[in-house]
């Protein structure tokens, strides 16, 4: 049922009392403070990276074109200048005419559509990076308002709500704002929308897994939604589908989160929910659909393979396979070892390969390494990608839910992450240059229910809940300053 349920004390007294008061408190005064807090932290690290392809397409979209002017000449930084951006698709490959001008972004453009009202008012020196910043932050709120349709404490809501926004690499892509974590930003905007109004449609979600409706069942369904088509759409479901499906117009490989949507939500059955939902997302799905053919000529966006194929030659020490396909098995080995066992450098003597190499480290005979020191550090992030049970421990909390009694809230969360995080390893990039493992963004909303459900299930926010999670603010903290240090 919907609602927080009673906790015990979490063995730390001023924890315990802290989270006494924070219970008194009205739930939109703490959903508030966690906003404030996110922006604070978001914005302080600061950062001078000025990927900005996106306003560009928004200029080019309040001007009735896709197209947007490349190259332009101008200094890397001032943004009145995108000669040196990569990521385009030029256009000259679509005419075929080598003199043409001009290049489309390979990107869904939702990113550049939330960007519209800004670039309105400031052109092209809006700062992409202050509107991710504010949409991270409003993100953190939605999260505690979607959490709030599971049938937890409220210690256990905000513990999560904490771990999401400060916990994981979210924060690293919020803060930095540039072109492809702000997709990120935009896209976890949506999924959170769709997974609160889905909770809230369905109080009973966290019920024991439905039964799969036999053959002479199924097709009575669809002889009754044949015959009475309106009687299979719910309102609220198809309210969480198109809100998904405006998710996927800002990062493709969130679609694979579809069964989450079938289990979860209103609707009453898997049927009417699968039904509801996926016609809700099959409308901004189809739009970007047909945005790609009206732009490109094809269904799928072709600047995705041009792009695979000038990095793949480009940098070749990424281990990139130009003959492999975009989407390949062949990459899923090597993918799996970044996304769970790639590891910091630890007191290095040189700069590791991935981080550009040939240059030597605590070189001074009396050199002292510290935390953040680039030329003698502890510890060094790989740009490359890291671990993300190292960069954010406190997803071991999911644990007593995936192993513990079935559920449709902990089949449709862990399925959409599964299935997510599987086609996103078969991709040729893991989303070099990062900290940490940026591609868990896409599946990082899915991930909280299971999260909350399983901190809930072992008792609720005890001293290991609090231990991992401060761990993984802890270095997620230590990437975002490094991050900012290395100019990533």
């Amino acid at each position: 049922m919907v609602g927080s349920v009673a906790e015990g004390a979490s063995g730390s007294r001023p924890l315990d009392l802290l989270f006494a008061w924070l219970d008194r408190l009205p739930a939109l005064i703490v959903g508030a403070g966690l906003v404030g807090i996110a922006l604070a932290a978001y914005w302080l690290p600061g950062s001078d990276r000025f990927y900005n392809h996106f306003v560009w397409q928004a200029e080019a979209f309040l001007h009735g074109t896709a197209v947007i002017e490349w190259p332009v000449e101008g200094a890397y930084g001032t943004g009145f200048g995108n000669g040196w951006m990569q990521d385009v698709y030029p256009l000259r490959e679509v005419t075929g005419d080598p003199s043409t001008t001009g290049a489309l972004l390979p990107f869904p453009p939702l990113p550049a559509i939330v960007l519209l009202p800004f670039v309105a008012m400031w052109g092209l020196a809006t700062d992409i990076r202050a509107v991710s910043v504010l949409l991270g932050a409003i993100d953190v709120g939605l999260a505690w308002w979607a959490l709030g349709g599971l049938a937890v404490s409220r210690r256990v809501r905000l513990a999560t709500t904490v771990f999401f926004g400060f916990g994981t690499v979210f924060w690293y892509g919020a803060q930095l704002g540039t072109t492809w974590f702000f997709a990120h930003v935009t896209a976890v905007t949506f999924v959170l929308l769709a997974i609160g109004v889905a909770l809230a449609a369905d109080p009973d979600a966290d019920e024991e897994v439905e039964a799969v409706p036999s053959a002479g069942g199924l097709a009575r369904a669809i002889a009754t939604s044949i015959r009475r088509p309106l009687d299979q759409i719910d309102r609220r479901q198809l309210l969480a589908g198109l809100l998904f499906g405006i998710a996927c117009t800002a990062r493709l490989t969130v679609v694979f989160g579809a069964p989450f949507l079938m289990l979860v939500g209103g609707g009453g059955s898997w049927i009417r929910r699968s039904v509801s939902a996926g016609i809700g997302a099959a409308i901004p799905i189809a739009l970007l659909l047909a945005y790609n053919l009206a732009t490109t000529g094809h269904l799928f966006h072709p600047g995705y393979e041009y792009q695979y194929q000038l990095e793949a030659n480009g940098y070749q020490a990424l281990n990139y396979h130009p003959d492999w396909s975009i989407e390949d098995a062949r990459y899923l080995l090597q993918n799996l070892q970044i996304m769970f066992l790639s590891t910091p450098a630890l007191f290095p003597d040189h700069v590791p390969a991935s981080l550009g190499g040939g240059r030597e480290l605590c070189v001074a005979a009396d050199a002292v390494r510290s935390l953040f020191d680039k030329s003698c550090p502890i510890a060094m992030p790989r740009d490359i990608g890291m671990s993300i049970l190292l960069t954010s421990p406190a997803y071991l909390l999911a644990l007593p839910a995936i192993l513990g009694r079935r559920s449709r809230l902990v089949a449709g969360s862990f399925i959409a992450v599964l299935f997510i995080a599987f086609v996103n390893l078969l991709h040729f990039s893991q989303g070099w240059v990062q900290f940490g493992y940026r591609f868990s963004n896409d599946f990082v909303a899915f991930a909280l229910p299971l999260v909350a459900v399983g901190m809930q299930r072992r008792g609720g926010v005890g001293l290991l809940a609090i231990w991992l999670i401060a761990a993984s603010v802890a270095i997620n903290l230590w990437g975002v300053i490094w991050g900012n240090l290395q100019g990533w």
